[in-house]
C-alpha cells in the first residue's frame, strides 16, 4: 500500500482543475450554436436540416410573424445548421457551459415579419428574405433601382397571383425530357 501512495506522489496530478481552471478546448470543438438574428433570413434552411428538432420555424396565430426558435436542450450540436445558413446567422461557439436555472432559459427566438401579397394581401413569405434574394440580384446583374422596383413587384405577389395574372413565365417553360425555354 506504501508502494502504491508514493508511486501517486510521485506522478503528480494526472486530472484538470476544471471548474477552477479553465478547460483547453481543440479548436474545432462544437459548443453552443450563436445566433445573430440581424444576418437571418428565417429562410428556415436551419430547421430543415435539423436533425434533433432543435429548430423550429413556426407562423404565428396572427399571420403577421414567423418565429424563429432554438432548444438547446435537444441540440446535439452536430453543426448542420452552421453549414446550411446561407448568411452565416448561426456558428458554433466554444461555450459549452449551458445549466440553467429554468428550461425557459434553453430558448432563444426571435420573430421576422411577414411579407403579404400585393394582389390578394395573403401572407406568404417573410419580408426579410425577399429583400436579400432582391439585393443579391442586384449586386450579381448590376440593376438599376428602377429594375429593382419593378422585380419587386413580381417578388412580393404570391405564386398563385403571379399565375393568375401572368406575372411568371413559367407558362413559356416546356418541361420534357430536358428543361427548355420555348421563345414567344
Amino acid at each position: 500500500m506504501l508502494k502504491l501512495i508514493k508511486k501517486v506522489l510521485k506522478t503528480g496530478t494526472a486530472t484538470v482543475g476544471y471548474p477552477f481552471e479553465p478547460l483547453d478546448l481543440a479548436p474545432n470543438f462544437r459548443g453552443k450554436p450563436q445566433y445573430t438574428a440581424q444576418q437571418c433570413i428565417a429562410c428556415g434552411a436551419c430547421a430543415n436540416a435539423c436533425p434533433s428538432n432543435a429548430l423550429t420555424m413556426t407562423t404565428a396565430e396572427d399571420g403577421e410573424t414567423i418565429r424563429w426558435q432554438l432548444f438547446l436542450g435537444r441540440c446535439i450540436f452536430c453543426a448542420r445548421c452552421e453549414e446550411v445558413c446561407p448568411t452565416a446567422a448561426i456558428k458554433l461557439s466554444q461555450e459549452f457551459e449551458l445549466a440553467v436555472w429554468r428550461k425557459e432559459d434553453l430558448y432563444e427566438t426571435a420573430d421576422f415579419p411577414v411579407c403579404h401579397c400585393r394582389e390578394c394581401g395573403k401572407p406568404y413569405a417573410v419580408q426579410k428574405e425577399i429583400d436579400f434574394a432582391l439585393s443579391l440580384l442586384q449586386e450579381s446583374a448590376a440593376l438599376s433601382d428602377r429594375q429593382i422596383s419593378d422585380r419587386r413587384v413580381q417578388y412580393e405577389t404570391c405564386p398563385a397571383c403571379k399565375k393568375m395574372h401572368g406575372l411568371s413565365s413559367s407558362d413559356r417553360i416546356d418541361i420534357g425530357r430536358h428543361m427548355t425555354t420555348e421563345a414567344r
